[in-house]
C-alpha cells in the first residue's frame, strides 16, 4: 500500500510559530521531486512540541498542497491511548490517507498493553494505521509476534521499523498478510531493509535530498543496481551527519543551508552545534547537494 521514499517532514518555524508559507512550498517541492508519500507531524516534525492548533494547521495544509498526488501519512501517536485516538480522528477529518502511530513512550506497556493500545486506535477510526517501532526513543520494543497479531486486524497495514534489526523484515514479510508494508525508519539502513524485503523508507534525509532518495528507492525496484549503489554511497555521509546530534536539529540546519527554511527548533531541542554544522556542511558537499564549502558560507551568511 505504501512504498518508496516517504519523507518525515520537518516543521519550519519562524519566531516560535509555524512558517506556513515555507512549509507549503516545502511540501510541494517534495512531491515535485518524486517523493512517494509524506509524513507530517512525525518525530522529525517535532510532534512532541506541537499543540493541537499546530497539528490541525499542518495536517490541513499538507493535504491541500499534496492534492492527492501522493499519500499523506500523519503522525498521530502519543503515550496516551485516548489522546492518540483523538489525534487519529482529527487526522481523519483533515483528509489524510493513513496514520503513523508510535509505540507509547515512557509508560513502557507490556506486549499485551501494546496490542490493546493499537486495537483501540484501530477500532476508533477507519484510517489505515502504520505501527512505528522505535525503541531508542520509546524505551519499549514491539515484538514481531505482536506485530503479526496486529496485522490480522484489517486496518493495521504496515510498520515503520527503527530497530536496526533488518532480519525482522524477513520475519514479518514471510508471515504477514499480502499488502502489509515494512518501511525502514533509518536512512543508513534503507538499502539493507530493501534487501530483506522491505517496501521503502520513512526518511529524514529526503527532507533535503528528495529526488535522490526517491531515485534510490526506484533504482532498487527497477533492478538498476549500479545506480542503487552509486546513490547509496553518495547519500551515506548525509545519512550519518543528520543524526550526529538529536534529530531534527541537524536536518533543519541542512534545510537552512539549502534555503528551505530557518534552522529554528522548539525547546527542549536547540539548534545544531558548530561541530554538528561542520559535519552537515561536509556531507552536503559530498552528496553533491552543495558545490563547495564556500557555497555553504555564502548561503549561511547571505
Amino acid at each position: 500500500m505504501f512504498r518508496g521514499s516517504i519523507p518525515a517532514l520537518i516543521t519550519p518555524f519562524k519566531n516560535g510559530e509555524i512558517d506556513l508559507k515555507a512549509f507549503c512550498d516545502f511540501v510541494d517541492w517534495q512531491v515535485i521531486s518524486g517523493s512517494h508519500g509524506v509524513v507530517p507531524c512525525g518525530t522529525t516534525g517535532e510532534s512532541p512540541v506541537l499543540d493541537d492548533e499546530d497539528v490541525q494547521k499542518i495536517m490541513t495544509a499538507t493535504v491541500e498542497v499534496v492534492g492527492g498526488r501522493v499519500p499523506v501519512i500523519a503522525g498521530t501517536g502519543t503515550n496516551s491511548t485516548r489522546k492518540t485516538i483523538q489525534n487519529t480522528r482529527l487526522a481523519r477529518q483533515s483528509g489524510v490517507d493513513a496514520a503513523l502511530v508510535v509505540v507509547p513512550y515512557y509508560n513502557r506497556p507490556t506486549q499485551d498493553g501494546l496490542y490493546a493500545h493499537y486495537k483501540a486506535v484501530h477500532d476508533s477510526t477507519d484510517l489505515p494505521i502504520i505501527i512505528y517501532n522505535v525503541p531508542g526513543r520509546c524505551g519499549t520494543e514491539i515484538s514481531v509476534e505482536t506485530i503479526l497479531k496486529l496485522a490480522e486486524l484489517p486496518r493495521i497495514v504496515g510498520v515503520k521499523d527503527a530497530t536496526s534489526d533488518t532480519s525482522r523484515t524477513t520475519e514479518i514479510k514471510s508471515s504477514v498478510k499480502s499488502g502489509f508494508c515494512v518501511l525502514s525508519g533509518e536512512d543508513a539502513l534503507a538499502g539493507a531493509f530493501l534487501a530483506q524485503g522491505a517496501d521503502g523508507c520513512i526518511s529524514v534525509t529526503a527532507n533535503v535530498a528528495p529526488a535522490e532518495c526517491a531515485a534510490f528507492q526506484d533504482a532498487w525496484v527497477s533492478g538498476n543496481v549500479p545506480l542503487f549503489k552509486e546513490l547509496q554511497s553518495r547519500l551515506m555521509p548525509l545519512h550519518k551527519a543528520l543524526f550526529v546530534e538529536t534529530s531534527p536539529a541537524p536536518v533543519k540546519y541542512a534545510a537552512s543551508v539549502l534555503g528551505i527554511c530557518s534552522d529554528e527548533v522548539r525547546l527542549p531541542l536547540v539548534p545544531a552545534s558548530p561541530k554538528a554544522r561542520k559535519r552537515v556542511d561536509d556531507a552536503l558537499c559530498m552528496s553533491g547537494l552543495i558545490n563547495s564549502l564556500e557555497t555553504v558560507k555564502q548561503r549561511v551568511n547571505g
